[in-house]
């Protein structure tokens, strides 16, 4: 007879190597195998999920990957069935082997070494959320921290705000502390090493500061983009870098933009960037958005119904303001000792959408006219149900349009743009934000329409 936890358990395991972390954290961290039955030469197994929606997902999307792992587990074919049911108890939670959520580890015998190298608390691999947006850099960044000063050197990351860089950059830093306490590891910003080099030339004790930076294992410089036309602070820093390169110590650097296009910066030093590896960090898609605001809830004792998750990641865009609500919703439950129910959360959400100012000043009448009027389509055929490239296209920059500039919800888009669903508005934001991100004309198609507006 098997062990109905160590076969799921086996399965999520076998499903993690098929699925992204965000993915398994969003769909399949709060699942659990209820009943496994055998009749003849074939196994009935009934599955439990945490809410309807998780239960929808998973049956529609991943039930020939579930079924397959169970087969080859239980060596006989299986049924599936899904069933909404909440677990009794939390124990199992730890023999699923979902470590996003569990940092097992005792920290207390390292918090000395953060506070000594500047890390920054919380930061680690356990709470950070894996997607498509990310995953090469997430990959990189183990990579390195299992094998620092060899894997990638100097490992330069770069995204736009909030994406998650400086908590990529701090895990390394921690992971490397964790195997080895006294490492001589300093994390700072462009900034603190520019006021460094100030500090001593002005007092004149350039050599404390050349000790202070060149004997490092590591060396991690958030926004490095801030030396760039300040040529002392460049010059200092090239040694720095040779001195640490030579000696076989990692250099880890993050940047709002690659190293080609940050302006005033040595070509000597963009040199030696590229000579490393160098990852970008996209904004994060919903999945994994999802995944960040189950990281953030746990963190702060707040029990969200995946149903709320959905919605939550479905308005919110990025993971500073996913936080920054987060901190607003634990407030009123705590004032209001209220539980954090849809109705809460749908009506935090309005009041926060309703507060934003919309970076252009105009209805949804009027972007929907500027649209039809920039790419000549008609208003008729812009709300209706053509699937042709000429008017799909114009619909997904509508779709964009409405979702970035007037911060209007998923949902709201959707009735708007001729009754849509909200993934389907979802899909099309992240399809522009893709495309703009690489294509010059797209970008200058929605300058042209915000211009018009």
């Amino acid at each position: 007879m098997y062990d109905k936890i160590r076969v799921w358990h086996d399965c999520l395991e076998d499903i993690k190597i098929s699925v992204s972390p965000a993915i398994f954290t969003t769909w399949f961290s709060q699942t659990y195998l209820f009943g496994l039955k055998k009749t003849d030469k074939r196994y009935i197994a009934e599955i439990g999920c945490p809410s309807t929606f998780i239960k929808t997902t998973i049956e529609s999307r991943y039930f020939g990957l579930i079924q397959d792992s169970l087969n080859n587990i239980l060596e006989n074919p299986c049924d599936l069935i899904f069933s909404v049911r909440q677990k009794k108890s939390k124990i199992n939670d730890k023999n699923l082997g979902v470590p996003l959520f569990e940092n097992t580890q005792n920290k207390n015998d390292i918090i000395d070494a953060v506070l000594k190298t500047k890390l920054r608390k919380g930061f680690t691999f356990d709470n950070y959320a894996v997607s498509s947006s990310n995953q090469m850099a997430w990959a990189a960044a183990e990579a390195v921290a299992k094998n620092p000063g060899s894997a990638y050197n100097p490992l330069f990351i770069w995204g736009g705000v909030g994406v998650g860089k400086t908590h990529l950059m701090n895990a390394i830093g921690y992971e490397i502390l964790q195997k080895e306490n006294d490492a001589k590891i300093l994390f700072c910003t462009g900034e603190d090493f520019t006021n460094d080099i100030v500090e001593g030339i002005r007092k004149k004790t350039t050599q404390e500061f050349r000790n202070k930076y060149r004997k490092l294992k590591l060396l991690l410089i958030d926004d490095i983009q801030f030396i760039a036309g300040k040529d002392a602070v460049q010059e200092e820093f090239f040694h720095t870098f040779n001195a640490l390169a030579t000696s076989g110590s990692q250099i880890i650097l993050t940047s709002d933009k690659p190293p080609p296009e940050i302006s005033k910066l040595e070509e000597r030093l963009r040199s030696r960037f590229e000579a490393g590896l160098i990852v970008d960090i996209g904004a994060p898609d919903f999945e994994l958005r999802c995944a960040i605001v189950q990281i953030k809830s746990r963190e702060r004792g707040i029990d969200i119904p995946m149903e709320s998750v959905q919605l939550i990641a479905g308005n919110i865009d990025h993971a500073r303001q996913i936080e920054g609500f987060l901190i607003r919703l634990s407030s009123v439950i705590n004032l209001k000792k209220t539980p954090p129910d849809e109705d809460l959360i749908e009506n935090l959400l309005g009041k926060r959408n309703d507060n934003t100012q919309s970076p252009i000043k105009a209805s949804s009448i009027d972007v929907i006219s500027a649209v039809s009027k920039y790419f000549s389509v008609k208003k008729r055929d812009l709300l209706g149900s053509s699937r042709s490239r000429p008017i799909a296209r114009p619909r997904q920059v509508l779709m964009y349009i409405l979702r970035t500039q007037l911060s209007l919800p998923f949902q709201e888009v959707g009735r708007i743009v001729g009754g849509r669903d909200h993934t389907t508005v979802m899909h099309a934001v992240e399809k522009i934000t893709h495309i703009a991100s690489q294509d010059v004309q797209i970008r200058e198609d929605i300058r042209g329409i915000k211009n018009m507006l």
